[in-house]
């Protein structure tokens, strides 16, 4: 690393540490040359191929902005959503992969923002999974209806224990 001083071309790392919930590295260094100390940070990039094929940084902004979208005149607040983008930034680094095709961003945005808020999900979904008719819509709120009466249906196992309502003994 070039001393950002004296322009030498090299550094002593000093030391390191994670920032950022491990996304960042800051690294103190020390020029042999001058004798002075400076901080680097680094970043691994995540690029997003896009469908054109264009490279571009991966941006938590344009999560952010597109999920917005969707939530428009939604009872979502902003924290909330930019929690949702920082879940998404986690899953799609988790994969290892330096370059992630914007396909599989917007997929990995589906599920936490059907978690949400399911009108911005449809909303969302609509553009990503390519829905041509009312049809898919139908099939997707059927889907959205299945998964609610399930879920309902284990939270009254768990509050009841499975059992009918007057079935316990005293």
């Amino acid at each position: 690393m070039r001393c950002p001083y004296c322009r030498h071309p090299d550094s002593r790392v000093v030391d390191s540490r994670e920032a950022d919930d491990g996304q960042l590295i800051r690294r103190r260094r020390h020029c042999p040359e001058c004798g002075k100390r400076f901080t680097t940070v680094e970043e691994a990039v995540l690029a997003v191929v896009k469908r054109s094929g264009v490279t571009e940084p991966f941006s938590r902004t344009k999560i952010v902005n597109g999920v917005r979208k969707a939530c428009q005149g939604r009872p979502v607040d902003d924290d909330s959503i930019a929690l949702l983008a920082q879940r998404v930034e986690e899953a799609v680094r988790a994969q290892g992969k330096a370059e992630v095709p914007s396909q599989e961003v917007g997929l990995a945005i589906l599920q936490p923002l059907r978690e949400l808020d399911e009108v911005a999900y449809l909303r969302f979904a609509s553009v990503y999974r390519d829905f041509e008719s009312l049809d898919d819509f139908e099939k997707e709120i059927a889907t959205l209806r299945a998964a609610a009466s399930r879920a309902a249906a284990s939270g009254r196992d768990e509050v009841g224990g499975g059992e009918p309502a007057g079935s316990r003994t005293a």
